[in-house]
C-alpha cells in the first residue's frame, strides 16, 4: 500500500469518525422484529391450570411443569423425567449448578469442590465469555484448549483430563460462540468415553443454539452427548442446558437442564430450599404458544428470515474488501461471526471502531480474562442492529481492520497521530 492509498485510507476514517454515529454490535442480541414474533404469548387471562392440575399461579412443580419438561425433552433428546426447568436463564441454572458442586458436591458421595486445593476447567477457545467470568467469579482455573473445526483439540482434553484437579468442561457445542462451529461426532464420542481422573468431571453442554439454523436445508447436525455418555458408561458425566431466550423473548424466556436421572435427583434435592418454585405461568404461556419441537422449527424459520440478510450482508463485505486480510468463520447457525485479524491487531481494530462511534465486544473477551494470546480475534455480533446500521458499522469496519494491518507493518503513523 503506497503513501496515496494510507493516506486516503485515513481520511475515509477520519470522515466516517465526524459523523458522531453511536452504534452498538457488542452483544448477540435479538432485534425488535424477532421479539415481536413472540408478543402473542403475552395474551393469556384464562385457564391456568398444568395438565397435572396445578394451578400456575400457585405453588408447586418445582422441576416445571409436565407440558414444559416434555418439550425440552424434544429439544435436548433426553427423557422428560430428567428435565428440570428453570426461569428465563440458562446462564442462571449453569450458575447454580457449579455453585452447588462447590458447595455440595457433584454428588453426595463426592468431596465439595471448594474444599479442595485447586479446581480446573477446560475453556474450548475462542469461547463465550459469559462462562469464562462465572469461572473467574467462583474460583475455577480455567484452561484455553483451541477449538478447530470440529471443536476442541480432543488430544490436549484427554491429556488435561488425566489430573484429578480438572473437573469439567465447559462449551457451546452447536454453532459455537463467538466461532459458529459444530462439534463433529467423533468429538462427542471421545468427550463421552474419554476416562477421566475425576470421577466426578463434569461436562456443562450449554446448547444455546441447538434450534438456531440460519437455512433449512444446510445445518449442522449434533451427535446427542447424552446418549454417547450413557453408552459409554458415563451418564451422571455430561449436564445439558438450554433456553429460549433467543426463541421468545430475551429477558422473559425459559431454560431447562437435562441430565441422568442420579443428577436430576441430586440437583432437585438441593433445588428444594433453594426456591418453592420456578414462574410456572411463563412456562405455561411458552408450551402454550410453542407446544412442540416442531412448533419451535417454525417459529425459528420466522426468526432465521429475519437475521440470515443480515449474516449475509456482513460475509458479501468481508469477501469484498477484506479478501487476503485475515479469516474469517461462515456460520450455518447462532448468533456471531468471527473475525480473525492479522496477528497483533484486533484490540487496534475494536478502539479504531469505538473512536469512530461502532461498540464491538471487546477485543480478548472470548478468552479467559479477557487474554487473546495472538490478539487477532473479533467477534461480530450481527442480529441487534437494524441493516441501515448494520451498513454503517460494515462500512467502518474493513477500514479499521486495513488501517491497524498497516500499522502493524509500520505504515500509517503519520496520520493517525
Amino acid at each position: 500500500m503506497d503513501s496515496m492509498e494510507l493516506t486516503e485510507l485515513w481520511q475515509r476514517y477520519e470522515r466516517f469518525r465526524k459523523r458522531g454515529l453511536k452504534l452498538d454490535m457488542s452483544r448477540g442480541k435479538p432485534e425488535n422484529a424477532q421479539l415481536d414474533l413472540s408478543v402473542p404469548m403475552l395474551r393469556m387471562d384464562s385457564d391456568f391450570i398444568c395438565e397435572d392440575g396445578i394451578d400456575a399461579r400457585n405453588y408447586g412443580d418445582t422441576t416445571g411443569i409436565p407440558e414444559a419438561r416434555r418439550l425440552f425433552s424434544e429439544l435436548l433428546g433426553i427423557p422428560a423425567n430428567q428435565i428440570i426447568v428453570g426461569g428465563n436463564s440458562s446462564i442462571n441454572m449453569i450458575h447454580d449448578a457449579l455453585t452447588r458442586a462447590l458447595l455440595c458436591g457433584p454428588m453426595e458421595v463426592d468431596t465439595p469442590w471448594s474444599k479442595l486445593p485447586r479446581v480446573r476447567f477446560i475453556c474450548p477457545v475462542p469461547g463465550y465469555d459469559w462462562h469464562f467470568h462465572m469461572c473467574e467469579t467462583l474460583g475455577i482455573e480455567m484452561i484455553p484448549v483451541q477449538l478447530g473445526p470440529d471443536g476442541p483439540d480432543m488430544d490436549a482434553v484427554e491429556r488435561l483430563v488425566m489430573d484429578p484437579e480438572v473437573k469439567g468442561l465447559i462449551c457451546v457445542p452447536m454453532y459455537s460462540n463467538p466461532s459458529g462451529i459444530t462439534f463433529s461426532d467423533e468429538t462427542v464420542m471421545r468427550l463421552a468415553s474419554m476416562k477421566t481422573a475425576a470421577p466426578d468431571f463434569r461436562i456443562i453442554w450449554d446448547n444455546a443454539y441447538c434450534v438456531h439454523h440460519l437455512y433449512e436445508h444446510d445445518r449442522d447436525h449434533l451427535m446427542n452427548i447424552y446418549d454417547a455418555c450413557e453408552a459409554s458408561g458415563n451418564p451422571d458425566r455430561v449436564l445439558m442446558f438450554t433456553s429460549t431466550s433467543k426463541i421468545t423473548f430475551a429477558g422473559g424466556g425459559i431454560a431447562a437442564m437435562g441430565a441422568s436421572p442420579a443428577n436430576i435427583a441430586r440437583h432437585s434435592a438441593l433445588l428444594t430450599y433453594q426456591l418453592v418454585c420456578y414462574d410456572k405461568l411463563n412456562q405455561l404461556r411458552h408450551v402454550r404458544f410453542l407446544p412442540d419441537k416442531a412448533a419451535v422449527e417454525a417459529h425459528m424459520a420466522k426468526h432465521a428470515g429475519i437475521i440470515r440478510p443480515k449474516f449475509e450482508y456482513v460475509l458479501d463485505v468481508l469477501e469484498k474488501e477484506l479478501s487476503g486480510i485475515g479469516t474469517w468463520s461462515r456460520p450455518k447457525g447462532g448468533y456471531f461471526i468471527c473475525y480473525y485479524a492479522p496477528e497483533g491487531c484486533a484490540r487496534r481494530i475494536v478502539d479504531l471502531c469505538r473512536d469512530a462511534g461502532v461498540t464491538l465486544t471487546p477485543a480478548g473477551a472470548p478468552y479467559p480474562h479477557g487474554i487473546d494470546p495472538k490478539d487477532s480475534t473479533i467477534r461480530i455480533a450481527p442480529t441487534f442492529p437494524p441493516m441501515s446500521e448494520l451498513k454503517s458499522a460494515m462500512e467502518l469496519f474493513p477500514l479499521a481492520v486495513k488501517i491497524a494491518a498497516a500499522e502493524k507493518r509500520g505504515q500509517l503513523f503519520p496520520f493517525s497521530k
